[in-house]
């Protein structure tokens, strides 16, 4: 079976009486070469132990359990268990656990799944939960690589450098914690059902240390002020968000003494002018 052939996926949906489910953001591949592609890109080998998230019919499991000592892949959809347990049959090392990913307890699931290996993450995911799913990935930092196909509109934003119109606050996020890399993009025609829009693979791998000195909490407070309100210049869009240290000469003084002009919006700092924006304000 060929589970980016159109006519085995039609056949495989039909005899176990499957109905794609539009609030699950459900789009299965068509196109062979991209979970390849994706699995090659994330450099997956027998150290990995692998999660997948949202593994659908299981073309990305089936690549992954290749390359990789193991792989769990975590799936919201019940009516698609029945589907795994015959398209992964055989795949000793591949364990389907139902579940939603955004309620389990990933570090307890690393470490009972993946002993001895180096834990990675590898997933077509949803695009109703890429935010919430890579903030938790990252935020969890148990794996040396997170490789996920995501609407390309988000990431671009993950890459996007200071001063163009898709740098914001994740991307400061996602740039903090990681090294993210465009692999490469992947047209609607890839899918069925097709999608809208394009999507685009990353990886991201977390740095080894911070790329800043700085209070981290503080200095997502600032990001997050900054950002709150695009349109306005960075001083007035830290006076509205940052709330009891929002006062306004404050704010001058600490703008002027990074030598940034008073009239900056936020969207021209990079990591560094952040880090020292937060110093300044909280020294």
């Amino acid at each position: 079976m060929d589970l980016c052939n159109i006519s085995d996926i039609k056949a495989l949906l039909g005899r176990h009486g499957f109905h794609f489910s539009k609030s699950m953001g459900q789009n299965f591949l068509t196109a062979s070469w991209v979970p390849e592609d994706m699995v090659a890109g994330a450099g997956v080998t027998r150290e990995n132990g692998v999660l997948e998230i949202g593994p659908g019919i299981g073309p990305l499991t089936v690549r992954l359990s290749g390359a990789a000592a193991k792989v769990v892949a975590v799936e919201l959809d019940r009516a698609l268990l029945p589907v795994l347990a015959e398209t992964l049959a055989g795949r000793d090392n591949v364990q389907v656990v139902p579940g939603d990913i955004l309620k389990l307890d990933l570090a307890a699931l690393v470490e009972r799944e993946f002993s001895g290996l180096v834990p990675m993450a590898c997933a077509n995911l949803p695009y109703n939960i890429t935010t919430p799913v890579l903030t938790a990935l990252i935020d969890s930092g148990l794996f040396s690589a997170i490789t996920v196909m995501i609407q390309r509109e988000v990431a671009a934003r993950i890459c996007a450098a200071p001063g163009t119109s898709d740098y914001g606050a994740f991307s400061v996020y996602c740039q903090y914690h990681t090294l993210p890399e465009l692999l490469f993009d992947v047209p609607p025609e890839c899918f069925v059902p097709a999608p809208k829009v394009t999507s685009s693979v990353i990886r991201l791998t977390p740095r080894p240390a911070p790329p800043v000195e700085v209070d981290q909490k503080r200095f997502f407070q600032v990001v997050k002020a900054a950002f709150g309100q695009r349109r306005k210049t960075l001083l007035n869009a830290l006076s509205a968000g940052l709330g009891d240290c929002g006062d306004k000469e404050r704010l001058r003084a600490a703008v002027a003494a990074c030598g940034l002009p008073p009239d900056v919006r936020g969207e021209r700092l990079g990591i560094p002018e952040f880090a020292a924006l937060t110093r300044a304000l909280y020294s």
